[in-house]
């Protein structure tokens, strides 16, 4: 018998954790209502130095719900947020699953372009967003469903002081308000609602529905976007028994959970699966304070953690370094962080070993996905972790290593193949998209795409990815969002957007592109084209011309033979990497192991 038929991981558990945590009713509503029934006086959130209990933040979220509420949105509705962590982005989520309905998230930065297909295929109605990107929304209501767009001014939940200097009408102070908050015309300000100045907005809506209404787990709770494999970003709903099963497994996994006043370091953004489990819905299992932070800049997760003292880290592996460099340098303390979990990209041991020497806890690798909401595996809390290994299968869990060609058949033990899951935070299907969601399943189990290996006692170690997303910097990027972006470029006959590997263990977004016949490569021309469709961090860090792609019989682009021969190109040719180091212009090499002419862009 294999591993995986005998659950063998059980074993190497942590001997506090529980195999088989009872999956019980709870909603993410019902978490938080008990939470501000229990300990109303303990803080809910720290923002930029001011703090809000749960009885406060139940008070905003109350009067939003109501607000909504009048502007017609019910049960079964689905709201869209693009907002930094903040505590209106926490006021804001949990007043529209208290109304029975879902949280479609994006990312607050996302251009029109990127999300005019993702708000068609959704269908919300209202959107509560940035400020700054306000205009983005506005332009959707245009040619989407998309009507109302409340507009959020993170400086209202600033400490007074901070507010009041920020009001000062001169240059430097003038700027930094400037990069925090701007006009949002056509939009509903959400502090007016929540003082109860909706207007004509609210009024002619409708009434406020009687009391909250029932909430199952079987609910909806969030929709997130993710393109899985290839083609367009596809929408993951995830219910709330998808997430509380997750929590569940977790308090579990972690030992005393709860045993001190627990302050959890919010820098993974909220609109993020990993961000939105761990910040927002694992604070809920236990009354903990949402440390929240707009944005990760040094500036601003030195302070909070020097002013709050978190104990809990969600992050991932090149934070942690940054965090450790800062500390050693500054003489800062970490000894409150007992627990931290690392995801995205594989940690590094010596990261580990830095970090635990520093706080004097413990930093876990785990691994999962948008669609698994998103803890599948993780490494122990009890000191027998394995570097290198994502871990082991979570309580309630099954992880079987099959092979891709045929899914009904698992490989032996210590061979290498498609990492298959179910459990009860597997999603059901993609919104609209059942022909991926036959694609994706084999019978009940959800097929990663990632390659892996499990050893005999239930270790599992990734070895490759099926799946061509591009890591970088913490975020996932799909080549297919990219190709078709930079593929209305009128030089641009083909691309091939792929990862170019860092030391790290991360990725840069680098795009092989083949030109029409006279046309020269414009690193800076293409680059503008890029910014002007996709968020900063999907822009192609440099461009690679290309006289031909690598392609299959059918025609189709291998995107991983493109990246193999760019790699080895680069490998070989050491006075290339000599001058990308030392020039900035555009330079033409040929490839000794390719019939490629491959000509390097500026890097961004």
């Amino acid at each position: 018998m294999s591993a995986s038929d005998e659950k063998a991981w059980i074993q190497q558990y942590a001997e506090w954790t529980d195999p088989h945590p009872r999956l019980g009713s709870d909603t993410l509503v019902s978490m938080f209502n008990a939470n501000v029934a229990a300990t109303p006086q303990r803080d809910a959130t720290w923002f930029m130095g001011k703090a809000l209990t749960y009885a406060q933040l139940n008070e905003k979220v109350t009067r939003l719900a109501n607000a909504l509420a009048g502007l017609g949105v019910r049960r079964g509705d689905r709201v869209a947020l693009a907002l930094p962590n903040c505590p209106q982005h926490v006021v804001a989520l949990t007043a529209v699953l208290r109304l029975g309905a879902t949280v479609v998230e994006h990312n607050p930065l996302y251009t029109a372009y990127e999300l005019r297909d993702q708000f068609i295929d959704h269908g919300a109605k209202v959107a509560i967003v940035f400020d700054k990107q306000a205009d983005t929304f506005t332009t959707l209501t245009e040619d989407t469903p998309l009507e109302t767009v409340i507009s959020v001014n993170m400086i209202d939940e600033m400490p007074w002081a901070t507010r009041a200097a920020l009001s000062v009408p001169v240059g430097p102070i003038r700027d930094k308000r400037a990069q925090l908050t701007g006009p949002a015309p056509g939009t509903i300000d959400m502090k007016d609602l929540l003082e109860g100045r909706g207007g004509a907005h609210v009024a002619s809506r409708g009434g406020v529905p009687a009391g909250e209404p029932p909430i199952s787990a079987d609910d909806p709770a969030v929709i997130l976007y993710t393109s899985g494999t290839t083609g367009a970003p596809k929408g993951v709903p995830l219910t709330h028994r998808n997430i509380t099963s997750v929590l569940t497994a977790g308090v579990s996994w972690l030992e005393n959970w709860g045993a001190v006043e627990e302050k959890v370091l919010g820098i993974l953004p909220m609109f993020h699966v990993y961000g939105l489990t761990l910040n927002y819905a694992l604070p809920l299992t236990c009354g903990a304070q949402m440390v929240l932070l707009p944005a990760p800049k040094p500036e601003l997760y030195q302070k909070a953690i020097l002013k709050t003292r978190p104990t809990v880290l969600p992050g991932v592996p090149t934070l942690y370094d940054r965090i450790i460099d800062w500390a050693v340098e500054s003489h800062a303390d970490l000894s409150s962080i007992h627990t931290s979990i690392s995801g995205a990209s594989t940690l590094p041991a010596h990261t580990i070993e830095r970090w635990e020497q520093a706080t004097g806890g413990r930093l876990i690798e785990g691994y999962g996905l948008t669609e698994t909401s998103p803890i599948l595996a993780g490494n122990t809390l009890d000191g027998t972790r394995r570097p290198g290994y994502i871990g082991l299968p979570f309580p309630n869990t099954e992880i079987r290593i099959a092979n891709p060609d045929n899914p009904a058949e698992t490989v032996p033990d210590g061979e290498p193949g498609e990492l298959l899951a179910r459990g009860p935070q597997v999603f059901s299907g993609y919104l609209n998209n059942p022909e991926a969601t036959e694609k994706t399943f084999y019978l009940d189990w959800f097929r990663t795409g990632d390659m892996a290996v499990m050893e005999p006692d239930g270790w599992i170690k990734l070895v490759a990815r099926i799946k061509e997303l591009i890591i970088t910097g913490g975020f996932n990027v799909y080549p297919d969002e990219v190709e078709q972006a930079i593929r209305q470029h009128p030089d641009v006959t083909d691309i091939a957007a792929v990862g170019r590997p860092r030391a790290d263990g991360s990725e840069d977004v680098v795009a092989c592109v083949t030109l029409r016949d006279g046309a020269a490569l414009d690193p800076e021309g293409l680059k503008k084209f890029a910014r002007e469709r996709l968020t900063r961090y999907k822009v192609p860090r440099t461009f690679y011309h290309f006289e031909e792609l690598d392609r299959d019989q059918t025609g189709k682009i291998r995107r991983r033979d493109v990246q193999r021969t760019l790699i080895r190109m680069l490998e070989e040719d050491g006075a290339y990497r000599a001058a990308t180091r030392q020039q900035r212009g555009a330079e033409v090499h040929r490839s000794p192991t390719s019939p490629a002419t491959v000509e390097k862009a500026t890097e961004a």
